[in-house]
């Protein structure tokens, strides 16, 4: 699942009158992009009600459009499931994350909610605490998928950026997550990260609290 970005790389002024310039081609690129039913015939294989559930813990960087290094952080997600007595579940995913952006600096906390409910089509739809408009997890072999506005920043002093976000389960219980963001279609960062289940209880900040 995707965490939460940062809002210098986005707002780097240099960049918004060449995006202005290069959008159009840029959004055109990206109309082919590969689709996650390439990757039905991959394993092990990555479903959403089974690797959610319970304590995930999760630890990674954010890189800008350069590919520099901006921030590092670690995660902890609790995932749970409940029944909408309808025959289907709805999912919650409860994420506390510590950024830490400079070496000896204070870690930054953030959080976000993620819900999930069954779309009909073997899919979920995804709604989340800053994410506008619901999206829709697409899931298929080894990997999920989900393309959404994320809304980052305080109430009054906002920025919506573009995900793109992937994720592949390479190892039983163990996932590697890949986060591009772009504005006006052009690419501005790249979040990474590796999520690993856990025994409940396990105290995935402990190091850093």
């Amino acid at each position: 699942m995707n965490l939460p970005t940062f809002r210098s790389v986005a707002a780097d002024r240099g960049l918004f009158p060449a995006a202005l310039l290069l959008a159009a081609s840029a959004l055109l690129t990206g109309c082919a992009g590969v689709q996650v039913d390439e990757y039905a015939g991959r394993a092990p294989a990555l479903d959403p009600r089974t690797f959610f559930d319970g304590t995930i813990c999760a630890d990674g960087v954010v890189r800008d459009r350069s590919g520099k290094q901006i921030r590092q952080f670690n995660a902890r997600i609790l995932a749970s499931w409940e029944d909408q007595g309808n025959g289907s579940e709805a999912g919650t995913l409860d994420e506390v994350f510590y950024f830490y952006d400079e070496p000896g600096a204070a870690a930054v906390e953030e959080t976000r909610v993620w819900t999930l409910t069954p779309n009909g089509t073997g899919g979920y739809h995804a709604s989340a605490t800053d994410v506008p408009q619901p999206t829709t997890m697409k899931h298929a072999g080894n990997s999920i998928q989900m393309a959404y506005t994320l809304r980052y920043g305080k109430p009054g002093d906002t920025i919506d950026l573009d995900m793109d976000d992937w994720m592949f389960q390479v190892a039983d219980g163990v996932v590697i997550n890949e986060t591009r963001m772009s504005k006006w279609g052009i690419h501005v960062g790249q979040v990474l990260l590796v999520m690993r289940k856990v025994p409940d209880g396990y105290q995935c900040l402990s190091a850093r609290d």
